[in-house]
């Protein structure tokens, strides 16, 4: 009894799982290797030309855009907008204004990815349960799954820097938009959905004049919420090589300065305000509800 209770657990039962994963890694490097590197050139293009657009505006120009964004999406409301490009002002006090603009970069890629991506496969959804139920537990692993199992196959595809960052991010981030997407289509008003058919509206045109602008709150959040994780992978992608504000609350952890990792966090902190506040007024703006109040 008591060999019984102390017996290891059977090794043929093993499932090899770490086995295929990687012969199945080795087997798309090997034969897709030139696509991966075909997508790693045009992202890092788009990347680029973003990054240097922004680095190439003067620091105060920036500031002001942030501002009429916010005024814009707060209902014109001005103390919000000075309060928020007053953060961006503080960025800048501390020395990260460069960094910055390469994380902001690197969310307005990723963020764009997720929207192209994201809302259609949502729209997709909404239109089928039986795509819903295929992809809902896909979707369940990938918000579950812990994010630095997605660095791996990353870097193995992609290899190091901005670019894997910006993939890894859009596998973690993508998933809020897409459920936010199906769930504000499918809570559209049937009667009003009817009223548009009725009045001899296609299927498309009741998706794109109906739904879509019934359902926008919702996907709003979507963007919120998928804005707000993206920005939680800007410090664990770069563990892979990526740049920005990351990489400076790493250098602080390496090397044990506080006071470096303290500014690299406020600065994220508030780009995550500044970037929170602004698609969070676009969602109430947007929502007629609101607007009846």
């Amino acid at each position: 009894m008591g060999t019984f209770l102390t017996q290891p657990f059977p090794e043929s039962w093993r499932i090899p799982l770490r086995t295929w994963t990687n012969d199945g890694v080795a087997w798309l490097v090997t034969n897709y290797g030139d696509v991966f590197r075909s997508i790693t050139d045009a992202v890092l293009l788009m990347l680029v030309r973003v990054e240097r657009g922004l680095a190439g505006l003067p620091w105060w120009l920036v500031v002001l855009l942030v501002a009429l964004l916010v005024w814009h999406a707060s209902g014109r409301r001005v103390w919000p907008a000075v309060t928020l490009a007053g953060l961006m002002v503080i960025v800048g006090a501390f020395g990260l204004w460069p960094q910055l603009m390469t994380t902001l970069a690197i969310m307005l890629i990723a963020t764009i990815f997720t929207i192209v991506i994201g809302i259609p496969i949502g729209i997709a959804m909404s239109r089928s349960d039986r795509l819903k139920s295929f992809l809902r537990p896909l979707l369940d692993g990938m918000q579950t799954m812990p994010s630095f199992v997605y660095l791996v196959p990353v870097v193995m595809f992609f290899g190091l820097g901005n670019v894997a960052a910006i993939i890894a991010t859009f596998v973690y981030a993508v998933p809020p938009i897409i459920r936010l997407t199906d769930l504000g289509l499918r809570l559209v008003d049937a009667e009003v959905v009817e009223a548009a058919s009725a009045f001899g509206a296609s299927e498309r045109q009741t998706l794109t004049l109906v739904r879509l602008p019934l359902a926008l709150p919702t996907i709003m959040a979507g963007v919120n919420q998928t804005i707000m994780m993206a920005l939680a992978m800007v410090v664990l992608a770069s563990m892979i090589g990526a740049r920005g504000l990351g990489q400076e609350v790493l250098r602080g952890l390496q090397r044990g300065d506080v006071g470096l990792g303290l500014e690299a966090g406020l600065a994220i902190v508030f780009l995550a305000i500044v970037m929170d506040r602004t698609t969070a007024g676009y969602s109430r703006r947007w929502d007629p509800t609101v607007r009846e109040r």
